[in-house]
């Protein structure tokens, strides 16, 4: 399975002159924990960076820095892993892991942004996958004692 057949395509980003304040009022409003931060370049939104609900608690408000006084630019963090839209399931799992994020932006060949996958996602298709095998050994035990009766 490709990433981008799986991914969110519902991405919320933010611009990186906005204040953490801004930021914060948008993750509750828009019910994520993380926002992408992009630039425009050819009419396209490429990510930049990315803002997470931990950035802001860990490193802003638990050393009581005003949140709108902070621009989104300055708190992101650069370091931004993502993963194209035509990289696999396993590989997604193992970048995720090595690099010990839970979300990865998904973009295109040219690094526009298309998407977003998390963990939350990644284990939800893996259970989903799990029920499903469990639902064919099941099948199998009734095809198997319904020959024997």
């Amino acid at each position: 399975m490709l990433i981008g057949e799986f991914c969110n395509r519902e991405v919320v980003v933010v611009d990186r002159e906005k204040t953490i304040l801004e930021a914060a009022k948008m993750m509750r409003s828009e019910h994520v924990g993380a926002l992408v931060v992009t630039d425009s370049r050819n009419g396209r939104l490429m990510p930049v960076g990315i803002l997470t609900d931990r950035d802001i608690v860990v490193e802003l408000l638990a050393e009581e820095i005003e949140l709108d006084k902070v621009s989104v630019g300055d708190a992101m963090s650069y370091e931004l892993l993502s993963v194209k839209e035509q990289d696999g399931l396993q590989e997604t799992i193992e970048k995720i892991r090595d690099r010990g994020v839970r979300r990865l932006p998904v973009v295109d060949d040219a690094g526009a942004l298309i998407g977003i996958v998390t963990v939350d996602d990644l284990m939800e298709l893996i259970a989903e996958q799990m029920v499903d095998l469990v639902g064919l050994v099941s099948k199998e035990l009734g095809r198997e004692r319904s020959r024997r009766q």
